[in-house]
């Protein structure tokens, strides 16, 4: 139901008003999904501070903002990530951690995103290779003799039905510094990534695509991508699989398996995997499903569908992430 006058009933004025205010939403709206994206990261950037968390709250998120950066910079949007970059390293704790949002709890997973901003921007901003360096003395301290990664706080992976988020979504952390100890030349990274990643490989159950709500296809997504970006296609390919298995004709894949939702994010996650180990024709598909569910913000609610359980009323700041870093992969447009 709408609130529109049916058109059979409607006077001249009242068409031609139609008209000019569709004209006039549609030159506020760019057709480029891209460029609808980034814009939404802009308008949800709090003034000299970070990426909000959701478009509902003035809380930043350090994590999202750093991995932000390498979204934004691929996108030609330099200046915004050199900035957002300059900010991310006045909020770096003594330790070199970052902490997640609304708390003063260090965490792995969101100093290691951080990570990432600094790899895209360092070679620009020389005053980021101290923090970068900082950073990753921290993610190297919370690597186990047997390679599990761990973090000083969990509370916030807790989940309203008790559980938590699978701690494999650690395999994130990985990359970052993996890439970081090649830039330093700092072997004491790559070997420490290389443990976590070993101690990983281990795991049975590693690539399973549950039914529950902490391995909803955004955490498989983590899980799936890293090992993509660390080289082992073989077992992204195998997650993949599963999430294929369950894949509707308009692309769409649920959330995880036996529900119908979708979550917005995990698709561009296993977009971004597809792509990475070689089907860029299932890329393109998951692009194209992503850029008819875009809002005409230009960002993304957490979850679609009936009984979505992940943000479905929220636009959250790391679906467009994805969504930017996928449609630059596809289009052939990293700049």
């Amino acid at each position: 139901m709408t609130n529109s006058t049916p058109k059979k009933n409607r006077t001249f004025t009242e068409n031609l008003m139609a008209v000019l205010k569709n004209t006039m939403h549609r030159e506020e709206t760019s057709p480029d999904p891209l460029k609808n994206a980034v814009r939404w990261v802009k308008e949800n950037r709090i003034p000299k501070s970070g990426i909000r968390v959701h478009h509902k709250t003035n809380e930043v998120s350090e994590e999202v903002t750093g991995y932000l950066i390498t979204s934004l910079y691929n996108a030609g949007e330099k200046d915004f990530a050199l900035d957002l970059a300059r900010w991310e390293i006045s909020m770096q704790q003594l330790d070199g951690s970052f902490v997640a949002p609304g708390t003063q709890d260090a965490y792995t997973f969101d100093t290691a995103q951080v990570v990432r901003g600094f790899l895209s921007v360092v070679d620009d901003l020389p005053q980021a290779e101290k923090a970068l360096v900082k950073a990753c003395d921290f993610l190297v301290n919370q690597i186990e003799p047997n390679g599990r990664v761990i973090t000083p706080h969990g509370g916030q992976w807790a989940l309203a039905d008790g559980s938590t988020f699978s701690e494999y979504c650690n395999l994130f952390c990985l990359p970052p510094l993996r890439d970081a100890g090649k830039k330093l030349n700092n072997q004491k990274y790559t070997a420490a990534a290389e443990r976590a990643l070993a101690y990983y490989k281990k795991q049975p159950d590693l690539v399973e695509f549950k039914s529950q709500l902490g391995t909803l296809s955004h955490i498989f997504g983590y899980m799936l991508e890293a090992l993509a970006d660390l080289g082992e296609y073989d077992l992204a390919r195998q997650g993949l699989l599963q999430a294929a298995k369950i894949q509707r004709q308009d692309g769409a894949i649920p959330a995880y398996p036996n529900v119908d939702w979708v979550c917005s994010t995990g698709m561009a996650q296993l977009g971004l995997t597809w792509f990475k180990t070689g089907d860029t024709e299932q890329a393109q598909r998951i692009l194209a499903y992503l850029e008819r569910i875009q809002n005409s913000s230009g960002g993304f609610y957490g979850s679609y569908g009936k009984d979505g359980k992940y943000f479905p009323k929220e636009e959250i700041s790391w679906a467009n992430k994805f969504f930017i870093d996928l449609y630059l992969l596809v289009k052939g447009k990293n700049v």
